[in-house]
């Protein structure tokens, strides 16, 4: 229906007569519920830009933002344009409804309505057909609106729901949607499109079919603005129409799905600790490693990035987005997995820290049997005697199921359970040796979390992926000696789980980092930290099928490596011993307080935690002839020299590796010969058929068995190939038992060995 402009005049008489009417309604009736409709749900990077975004609950494109975050010369140009007297009127704007109605009459026809931007909030709230009821309407509603808010109110309100076409509305969703950006820095060209558009959305929206009469609109709202700056106006001239919307920012899908599952029902907008910059490093090495590892049969797949120092997740990046693989819909971060051999760290610092182990120690890597449990290396063979800064850098499983033997599976477990691992079985009991490798499950978020504790010196907090949380106070995993020196071991290079060295020539060495593969290779685990980050990567598939490349060492550990050389990160210069670790003279083999013929070396120990035990590797002979010789020899048997050699448990020997072997072994008896008295030690406690039960509810360190032997001079005792204590024949050792089959050996001064294998079950219930 057309408005001719004697109806114009009569309206704005009518309006005037009922002013007070005006007023009075403005209070009574309620204000328009659209008001305060709910925008897009968006999540947000630290910078405050658009990371994901998704449809309100009236399926638009609407982002609320506060005025301080758009442009001002935006807002500038949006009052000159379209109500230059919006800070002075109550709604209704008298002059420019005279003006309007003087344009009208002149012009025979309607040019301009003489609507406020308060009166066009009100119409964007109510919409309605353009008819003379509708402009009272909307007068009244623009009244209401200034006497119950603020003038800033109202102008957020414009922004926030200005329709622009299609279904965006608002000026941050239309800079998001049309220039990548959003509308904090606009420039001149950007500015006069977005004030083009809502004059005409439906005729203006960007397309190539729309372009002439945008391009015209916007120059000539850019020459009613820069009239007085030709350089401005003739830049905006020349700059290209926008003739199609680009992407909206979705950029995180699955940290998308993470962050809003643990974020507030009500909340809209969230600030992640994700930097963009980071979020993009994660995602560009992970989706470059797509084809490859989907040909390989692996389909989901994370990497996390945090800043250890403060507990911030920088990056949550999962493999391909929600694509149609199985389980791409899942957020791979919080999901609890098994983690091969990838805590084996935490025990090191932490049977480090009690006292049970350090670096250099030499322990056993022999078969060993724990009850129906006997674990195996990844490779199935057997070392013999190692370090344990090399079993720990080789992954080898034997020497930490006995360190956990050691340090309890109970104490280790809640050790995980005050650091932040949620995904355990309350029942004690539950879990057993395997522990250790990969028989409990953990989430990547949690795995990081720890190893955060390595990379800041033993201190450990909780991860924060909101902006607004607050920094949970740092408690200790382990102390500043226990992580530096699992730090060292974690920095060597010459491993197994190196992946592509040849490649990696220029990865810096500061670098510590552990790769974990779990039984069935259905997971593949590489966690590692530079200076500034810790980085979680977890390569699997969520239905459980295995895939002969799901290695850590393989699949994932090249992926930690392209972060963090990405990254930038690890190029820490030094990182020397803190007070509390030491280097102190040691046997250079065993590791053990040196005895007379043992090799010195200097090792490093915690404060207190010096070897204390005296090696029992290394005992003095005769020789000759490359033969040893004694007392016990026949008359006439050349007396020979006296020399130093290794004296190796026979549990172990068959089974040492050729580097331990070329040390020198204690040579056979000459013919004739014998050793002592030509008998071995015997065994006198336990039993030759011995089976121990152990007593229900009592510990294991109040059931300790006696160790008995008859033999000549000193005796050594070995548990499953570990030293266990040395004494004369009249002393009584003790052990504390552990279920399962354990293999006793007694060695006296002449070499001779003596074992025994005994089981140790625990009581059947009533």
């Amino acid at each position: 229906m057309s408005t001719t402009p004697n109806t114009v005049g009569r309206s704005v008489v009518v309006a005037y007569a009922l002013w007070p009417l005006l007023l009075m309604s403005a209070w009574l009736v309620p204000l328009p519920d659209a008001l305060s409709r709910q925008g897009s749900s968006e999540i947000r990077y630290t910078d405050g830009s658009a990371a994901y975004l998704t449809l309100s609950d009236d399926e638009q494109w609407r982002v609320p933002v506060p005025l301080d975050e758009v442009d001002p010369s935006y807002l500038s140009a949006l009052i000159a344009i379209e109500d230059e007297h919006f800070y002075l009127h109550p709604g209704v704007d008298p002059l420019a409804v005279v003006r309007a109605a003087a344009q009208n009459a002149t012009r025979g026809t309607v040019v301009s309505g003489a609507s406020t931007l308060t009166m066009q909030v009100a119409r964007m709230s109510e919409p309605r057909s353009r008819t003379l009821l509708s402009k009272a309407i909307d007068a009244l509603r623009a009244t209401q609106i200034e006497l119950r808010q603020s003038k800033q109110a109202t102008l957020q309100q414009y922004v926030a729901s200005i329709p622009f076409g299609r279904n965006i509305q608002g000026v941050e969703a239309a800079s998001l949607w049309m220039f990548g950006h959003t509308a904090k820095a606009l420039s001149p060209a950007e500015i006069a499109t977005l004030l083009a558009i809502p004059q005409d959305p439906n005729d203006r929206f960007p397309s190539p079919a729309h372009e002439p009469v945008l391009t015209r609109a916007r120059n000539a709202i850019a020459a009613r603005l820069w009239s007085a700056a030709p350089e401005t106006l003739e830049g905006v001239i020349r700059s290209p129409t926008p003739t199609s919307f680009t992407k909206v920012p979705r950029d995180i899908p699955h940290a998308a799905t993470y962050l809003w599952r643990r974020a507030p029902s009500d909340r809209r907008v969230v600030n992640s600790t994700l930097e963009r910059g980071v979020q993009r490093v994660a995602d560009r090495v992970l989706s470059g490693a797509s084809d490859r590892l989907h040909s390989s049969g692996i389909h989901n797949g994370t990497i996390i990035v945090i800043e250890h120092a403060n507990g911030r997740v920088r990056a949550l990046a999962g493999l391909d987005g929600l694509g149609s693989w199985p389980g791409s819909q899942i957020a791979p971060f919080d999901e609890p997995r098994s983690p091969g051999s990838a805590l084996k760290p935490v025990l090191y610092a932490l049977a480090i820290d009690k006292g049970l182990t350090r670096p250099a120690s030499l322990v056993p890597d022999v078969p060993a049997h724990y009850g129906a449990y006997s674990p195996e290396n990844y490779d199935h063979g057997w070392v013999g005697m190692v370090r344990m800064e090399e079993a720990l850098s080789r992954s080898l499983n034997v020497p930490f199921v006995n360190l956990l033997s050691r340090f309890g599976v109970e104490p280790f477990l809640g050790a995980l359970r005050a650091n932040g691992v949620r995904h355990l079985a309350d029942t004690p009991g539950h879990y057993g040796l395997s522990a250790v490798v990969g028989g409990v499950e953990i989430t990547p978020l949690e795995l990081g979390q720890l190893y955060t504790a390595i990379a800041e010196d033993g201190r450990i907090r909780p991860l924060t992926v909101y902006t607004d949380e607050r920094l949970g106070t740092p408690t200790r995993l382990c102390s500043e000696g226990a992580a530096w020196l699992t730090r060292q071991t974690l920095r060597l290079r010459d491993r197994p789980d190196f992946p592509a060295r040849a490649n990696l020539a220029d990865v810096p060495l500061q670098i510590h980092w552990k790769t974990g593969t779990s039984f069935g290779n259905r997971d593949a685990w590489a966690v590692g930290s530079g200076e500034r980050y810790t980085v979680v990567v977890w390569l699997g598939n969520f239905n459980q099928t295995p895939a002969t490349a799901l290695v850590g060492g393989e699949s994932a550990a090249p992926l930690l490596f392209d972060t963090l050389e990405a990254l930038h990160d690890g190029l820490k210069t030094s990182d020397n011993a803190p007070s509390e670790v030491e280097q102190v003279d040691a046997c250079a083999l065993s590791g053990e307080l040196a005895g007379p013929d043992c090799p010195h070396a200097r090792i490093y120990s915690l404060a207190g935690r010096a070897p204390h035990t005296r090696c029992a590797l290394h005992v003095r002979a005769w020789v000759a002839d490359d033969k040893r010789v004694g007392p016990s020899c026949p008359a006439g048997t050349p007396t020979g020299t006296e020399a130093s050699f290794v004296q190796w448990p026979s549990n172990v020997a068959r089974y040492l590796s050729d580097r331990l072997t070329t040390e020198a072994a204690v040579p056979e008896w000459a013919e004739g010969c014998t050793p002592g008295s030509g008998r071995a030690p015997r065994i006198i406690s336990p039993g030759d058929t011995e089976e121990i039960v152990l007593i229900p509810g009592l510990s294991p360190d109040q059931q300790e068995v006696a160790l008995e032997a008859e033999g000549e001079g000193e005796l050594v005792w070995y548990v499953d190939g570990a030293l266990l204590a040395r004494g004369q024949p009249h002393e009584r050792q003790w052990w504390t038992p552990a279920p399962g089959k354990h293999t006793i050996a007694v060695m006296d001064a002449s070499g001779s060995t003596t074992e025994r294998t005994i089981g140790v079950h625990e009581a059947m219930p009533n």
